[in-house]
């Protein structure tokens, strides 16, 4: 077999222009004076984190590189002391990404993941609506405790969704596309999102959330963002696949070999091994006491690193294993110095100066209808965005000071604005990780994609905002 051809290098003069268009908005910012009322500080640090969210779109270099730049920056201009730029390294919901991360390799490496997307597809696959809700039963499952809808897309789901595609006959950019692939990918594509919102533990920028919320003077526990997210998301698991069915259906509505292909994957599988059941009871466990942790003072973070002790101790997993999972480091990195960046942010008193600055836009109208435009308009930006943690980064903190600001309960307005910076990925081919890896498949084309994203995410905000309103109501959040 010949090795894949090395792929080109970036032309010289590409990689400098994105250097320029990274620098070139934090330069003009740090030039302009201070606003009264701000420290210079918070200032120079507003410039340096806005020409980091640009590099991060952008990509000079890998995300973790440009951070790690970023605390270069704020040292060198003395904005931050190196202690300050390194406290980060140190945050307890960072470690809890890094050590969830770790986890997650355990459901690939031991074939968990794939055992367990089997199993519903031998359950519900008899109809290829059945067989989608099958898939999305198994990202439900697994994004409790995989905090990169990447890596659930990537490394379980998507390539199984692609073999039963191609089983039946149905490849990509052909007219076999709409036989059940388009449908399938799509539909898991949707999925993706919606699971990605309803636990604290299924995206690697939602501890990110928790954290911009609790500097923020709202505390926001697992236990707390999966309840609220319970009914609204299980809602939207049922009705978004079910819509795509009738506005995109399959010209095969039954799938008959699904479960006799799935049961013969679980047979060459063979019985559920040793390491397999250690998952499983890992798994278990980390679900218990994520759940009824905070009662005996054990808190997410000392939680996920439970989870991984059992799985090196029990050689699930090895030393090699946690040093090789590059994804996971990466994340660690440039979570860390975001982490950092965000609360200096508000530490300096410049999130609360947005927030009293841009108070005077809204108010008068109520804080719930202040809210909602709030909300909309922070989930239509997303645009704007190839990134979540990007999108999250940069808009998230000033969007909740403004909406504390003008009279919204706290944990209402900090759930819904991390709900939302989950779902407004439907939207485009580029909002998200996944996006690329379902779009990329070939199987949907773009007007489609674009068209049923724009009507699902109007789905989503009625079921979440209304529904999901009565919920929260219903729970006592407001």
């Amino acid at each position: 077999m010949n090795a894949p051809a090395p792929s080109a290098p970036e032309p010289v003069s590409r990689y400098w222009l994105k250097w320029l268009i990274t620098i070139a908005p934090g330069l003009i910012i740090w030039l302009i004076p201070t606003p009264e009322g701000l420290q210079d500080d918070a200032w120079h640090l507003a410039a340096i984190f806005i020409s980091t969210i640009v590099g991060i779109i952008i990509q000079p270099l890998p995300m973790g590189a440009v951070a790690l730049l970023a605390i270069v920056a704020t040292v060198t201009t003395r904005t931050l002391s190196i202690q300050e730029a390194l406290s980060g390294f140190g945050n307890k919901v960072v470690w809890l990404v890094l050590a969830a991360f770790l986890i997650s390799r355990g459901f690939i490496k031991t074939g968990l993941g794939a055992r367990i997307a089997y199993f519903f597809m031998a359950l519900l696959g008899k109809r290829s609506l059945g067989l989608a809700y099958g898939f999305l039963a198994t990202d439900l499952l697994l994004a409790t405790a995989i905090p990169s809808s990447a890596a659930r897309c990537g490394g379980i789901l998507f390539p199984i969704v692609r073999s039963t595609a191609r089983s039946y006959g149905s490849a990509p950019e052909t007219d076999s596309s709409r036989k059940i692939g388009a449908f399938l990918m799509y539909s898991s594509f949707q999925g993706i999102n919606i699971t990605s919102a309803m636990f604290v533990t299924a995206m690697a920028a939602n501890p990110l959330i928790v954290e911009l919320a609790f500097g923020q003077g709202v505390e926001l526990s697992w236990g707390i963002w999966a309840a609220a997210a319970s009914v609204p998301g299980a809602l939207s698991l049922l009705v978004i696949p079910y819509l795509i069915y009738k506005l995109y259906p399959p010209e095969i509505k039954e799938t008959p070999d699904a479960p006799r292909l799935a049961k013969a994957k679980l047979a060459e599988m063979g019985p559920m091994q040793l390491s397999e059941r250690i998952m499983l009871g890992t798994f278990a466990t980390l679900l218990i006491l994520w759940i009824f942790g905070p009662s005996i003072g054990l808190g997410s973070t000392m939680v996920a690193l439970i989870g991984l002790g059992i799985l090196l101790v029990t050689r699930t997993l090895t030393w090699d294993d946690v040093l090789e999972e590059r994804g996971a480091w990466n994340t660690f990195i440039w979570f860390a110095v975001l982490v950092m960046m965000a609360s200096f942010l508000n530490t300096l008193g410049l999130i609360p100066w947005f927030g009293d600055a841009v108070q005077g836009l809204v108010e008068g109208t109520g804080w719930v209808w202040a809210f909602v435009i709030l909300i909309l308009v922070y989930f239509y930006s997303h645009y704007f965005f190839a990134s979540n943690t990007a999108h999250i980064t940069s808009m998230y903190a000033p969007f909740l000071a403004v909406a504390l600001a003008v009279g919204t309960p706290g944990v209402l307005a900090a759930l819904a604005l991390g709900f939302f910076s989950n779902l407004f990925s439907s939207m485009t081919h580029y909002g998200t990780s996944p996006a690329p890896v379902y779009f990329g498949a070939g199987y949907v084309d773009m007007n489609t994609w674009w068209k049923l994203g724009f009507l699902i995410s109007l789905v989503n905000i009625v079921i979440w905002v209304g529904i999901g309103g009565f919920w929260w109501k219903l729970i006592g959040l407001w």
